[in-house]
């Protein structure tokens, strides 16, 4: 087995499909690449069990062959090179070596056939989607996903296709988030969680993306496919909590802000307030909102003032700071609306301006109890 490739052609391929690889595997076979040569075709796949990446390079060869080869090994050798044509000889003694202009270098190889085997979806269920879509609803839901192992659900982002357009939730419980797209319909209904690594990697490669995105489900798999890409992954089993239950539908009080001024003040006034709760009290009257925080034991305390558009009764609400930042950072709107019933009930922050016709976003973020 022998084919010709450009070096960062090879290496931009697999940094990608690297990014599945998992510092520490059980099985040693997941710690290499799986190369597939088909003539001029290398099919190259990388596998953490629950996720199988595949991409489709163009190689100079005209024989086939099967052969698994050491990822880490393989990439560092791969940053060194300047660009130039890489030739990979599978030899007899269970070695590849790999021919550049300057030398020479011998890497042992694994069994092809040892490399576990990508799933096959079976009777799937087809939607297209445009590969920035996607990339920016992950993006605009993922960091609200949340890391308990003993609610894997949670630890996903659910996705709710349907034939009015589609819809993607992250909630960890204290803050959640809904994006919505009304420009991008489904055939037919479909509900799935999908876990979050996978997602970051899609995320990765598909940011500014102009190309479709066909993504394929049933009711243990999905697998998304695009330009020379295919990946594969098993989803999260379970029911997703009912969100819409917990989105309070009557909001009387309205805060309308600039976004960056009130990120800042977040930001500043939390470096004084208590380092377990994080807590900041949000004070609005009038054409005015007060930022402020103590952290009683240090004797540290911050009070900002900040104009605004509010609309509503007098009310002091407590929030989480780092989850203030996080949905306030993950806006890329101008001004940010904060819409409010009572101090006990959550607050729910939408962007206003700055979004693609038929895009929605919708985040909530639960109050903490004030210490009066």
């Amino acid at each position: 087995m022998k084919f010709i490739v450009s070096s960062s052609y090879l290496l931009k391929q697999l940094q990608v499909l690297g990014g599945i690889i998992n510092n520490t595997n059980t099985l040693p076979i997941l710690d290499h690449f799986l190369f597939e040569l088909n003539q001029k075709t290398l099919k190259v796949s990388a596998s953490d069990l629950e996720t199988t990446i595949t991409s489709t390079l163009n190689v100079e060869s005209a024989q086939k062959g099967l052969v698994c080869i050491p990822a880490r090994l393989l990439l560092d050798t791969l940053k060194t090179f300047p660009e130039q044509p890489l030739t990979f000889t599978v030899e007899d003694n269970h070695t590849v070596e790999i021919s550049s202009n300057s030398g020479k270098y011998a890497l042992a190889y694994a069994d092809g056939e040892d490399f576990p085997k990508a799933i096959q979806l079976k009777d799937p269920s087809s939607t297209t989607i445009q590969g920035d879509i996607l990339a920016t609803a992950i993006s605009k839901t993922i960091f609200a996903a949340g890391n308990d192992d003993l609610r894997p659900v949670m630890s996903g982002v659910f996705f709710q296709f349907s034939t009015e357009g589609l819809t993607f939730v992250a909630t960890d419980a204290h803050k959640l988030v809904k994006y919505t797209r009304s420009d991008v319909q489904a055939s037919q209904t479909a509900e799935f969680i999908m876990p979050k690594k996978p997602l970051n990697l899609i995320k990765g490669i598909l940011a500014g993306s102009e190309e479709d995105v066909t993504v394929e489900y049933n009711d243990s798999n999905a697998k998304f496919s695009f330009s020379n890409t295919e990946l594969v992954c098993r989803l999260i089993d379970g029911k997703y909590p009912n969100y819409e239950a917990v989105i309070p539908k009557e909001n009387p009080n309205k805060l309308t802000i600039d976004r960056n001024q009130f990120l800042n003040s977040v930001r500043r006034v939390s470096i004084f307030s208590n380092k377990t709760t994080h807590q900041i009290r949000l004070k609005m009257a009038g054409a005015e909102l007060n930022v402020s925080a103590e952290d009683i034991d240090y004797s540290n305390k911050a009070d900002e003032r900040l104009t605004c558009d509010y609309q509503g009764d007098d009310i002091q609400i407590g929030f989480n700071s780092r989850f203030l930042t996080e949905m306030l950072g993950n806006l890329t709107s101008d001004a940010v609306t904060l819409e409010l019933s009572l101090p006990n009930r959550a607050g729910i922050l939408t962007p206003v301006d700055g979004l693609d016709q038929g895009e929605e976003i919708l985040m909530l973020v639960m109050p903490v109890m004030l210490n009066t």
